[in-house]
């Protein structure tokens, strides 16, 4: 399949879907709205939220200050993630004595972690910029170690007998092993890194995302609710395809597919 393909694809279920919730939430069916307007709004109606956030002005702080709360949450729970997994599956007497800390830390729910980093940290960036770390820690942290964990012992044996010192190792099998790993969780870090700047945005704040979508829901603005999470997974999109383009330029020694070569 082609990328004009896939993307003509990917647009048209956008179509269908918003072009159904248009229907459900406008044309009575056997005399009855299914989506009541005022618990679903209408895609029109969010649309031209949207269109005045942006033309007005009143988006681009909120938009800011989430976007540098979660790059701030994205890149340093990535960075400490991948080092910290890498470190523990290089020691694994260090990976079994923490083994259970990290487990509980892990287990902990975000949302309980959330008024106590308010209450240390403030209601500034810092407090959801965490809140967000907690997120993105474990997931990279968990690829990284296991991408260290699954390299070859063929691979290794051979390249210590062709002399290489754990500094060559590291470079040239270790790291391309655990990239690999820490690429794919990054996708997933990324929605993760917005989802705790929004939260903690949610719970306690005066600008962001998630302060606008919880003023609009404290007025019953569902039109305003629903623009906030569009606006939301739109920028998600795009800080996506940033990592993937970041990925195609790192990932270049990876091998090319078979039904690529074929």
């Amino acid at each position: 399949m082609s990328r004009l393909t896939l993307l003509a694809l990917q647009i048209l279920v956008a179509v269908v879907v918003i072009g159904a919730w248009q229907v459900l939430t406008s044309v009575p069916i056997f005399g009855t709205i299914v989506l009541p307007p005022f618990f679903f709004s209408r895609p029109w109606d969010v649309a031209a939220r949207i269109v005045k956030w942006f033309a007005d002005g009143t988006i681009w702080v909120h938009l800011w200050i989430t976007l540098t709360e979660s790059v701030l949450a994205f890149v340093i729970g990535s960075l400490g993630g991948a080092l910290v997994g890498f470190w523990f599956a290089r020691k694994p007497l260090v990976a079994a004595v923490f083994d259970p800390y990290v487990k509980m830390i892990n287990a902990l729910p975000r949302v309980v972690l959330a008024p106590i980093f308010a209450l240390w940290l403030g209601l500034g960036i810092w407090s959801k910029v965490a809140l967000g770390i907690t997120l993105v820690f474990f997931v990279v942290f968990f690829n990284v170690y296991q991408g260290v964990k699954e390299v070859s012992p063929t691979v290794l044996a051979n390249a210590r007998m062709l002399g290489m010192s754990e500094r060559q190792l590291m470079r040239h099998v270790y790291w391309p092993s655990a990239l690999s790993w820490m690429f794919s969780s990054l996708h997933t870090s990324v929605g993760f890194a917005v989802v705790g700047a929004v939260v903690g945005e949610y719970l306690g704040s005066a600008a962001g995302l998630g302060y606008l979508i919880q003023q609009a829901e404290g007025v019953f603005d569902v039109a305003g609710v629903f623009a906030g999470m569009v606006v939301l997974a739109a920028f998600v999109i795009v800080i996506d395809i940033l990592v993937s383009m970041v990925e195609r330029r790192l990932l270049v020694w990876r091998p090319v597919a078979a039904d690529v070569r074929a």
